[in-house]
């Protein structure tokens, strides 16, 4: 990895849960942040980005819709224009509809796609042609796909496209020493998971694993800053299941 003052991180879908925590966490390592987010209110991102200026790093914020190939373009204009270039993808954007596979309507289905299987390729895409050598790509997938839940079918068939173009990417980076690895987070107390939810259906997920509590964001953002670290080099083409032990 590049010397600690000149590493650039651009974190996906960074305005919270995940990619909040991934941010903040990596700003406190040494990184500057390119934070993403899509929303038409930037209030959530700026309190990242105070967040991640507060560890003493520097932060720029990017709205745009990682479906459309022109976010992940402008990006990594924007990192290599201010900052020389980008040794780390965090591709943490997503969302999260579920249906039976026979009530999915088309619309949603194409919304689900395009932004968890498509956004993440076209990042990865980008990464493959322009990320410093010696860098890390690091996608985030989902441990529902072990436990094979109805309603979830599309969720988890673009969860596991994502886990395959990792496996297949870290393979193409040959020569490169990128490492090209993904998180599969289970349940985890993000506002995504917990909106709409009773206290007794928490309680009931939160105790399908050993511990008997949900994940945190920070949970993820440990894993994901040691894959991110000179520690982390070994470690490729890896799925890494962040659960707690439920599957």
């Amino acid at each position: 990895m590049p010397d600690k003052k000149n590493k650039v991180a651009i974190v996906t879908g960074a305005s919270r849960g995940i990619g909040a925590a991934t941010s903040e966490r990596l700003a406190k390592d040494g990184f500057s942040i390119l934070v993403n987010y899509s929303s038409s209110d930037p209030t959530e991102a700026e309190a990242v980005a105070a967040r991640v200026r507060a560890a003493g790093a520097e932060v720029r914020l990017c709205r745009g819709n990682v479906s459309d190939p022109k976010t992940a373009k402008q990006m990594f204009d924007l990192a290599e224009f201010d900052f020389g270039g980008v040794d780390v993808l965090i591709n943490n954007a997503g969302i999260y509809e579920l249906a039976k596979i026979g009530e999915m309507d088309d619309e949603t289905f194409d919304r689900v796609v395009a932004v968890n299987l498509k956004g993440t390729f076209n990042f990865m895409r980008e990464a493959a042609n322009r990320m410093r050598n010696g860098g890390r790509v690091i996608n985030v997938s989902s441990s529902a796909i072990g436990l094979k839940l109805e309603t979830y079918g599309i969720y988890v068939a673009t969860k596991a496209a994502l886990e395959a173009m990792t496996q297949i990417m870290s393979k193409e980076m040959r020569g490169r020493k990128i490492s090209v690895n993904a998180i599969a987070p289970g349940q985890t107390a993000t506002k995504l998971f917990l909106d709409g939810r009773s206290e007794r259906e928490l309680d009931r997920v939160a105790k399908m694993n050993p511990y008997e509590r949900l994940g945190t964001p920070e949970d993820m953002a440990a894993t994901i800053a040691f894959l991110c670290s000179p520690e982390g080099e070994w470690i490729n083409g890896q799925i890494i299941r962040i659960n707690g032990g439920t599957v």
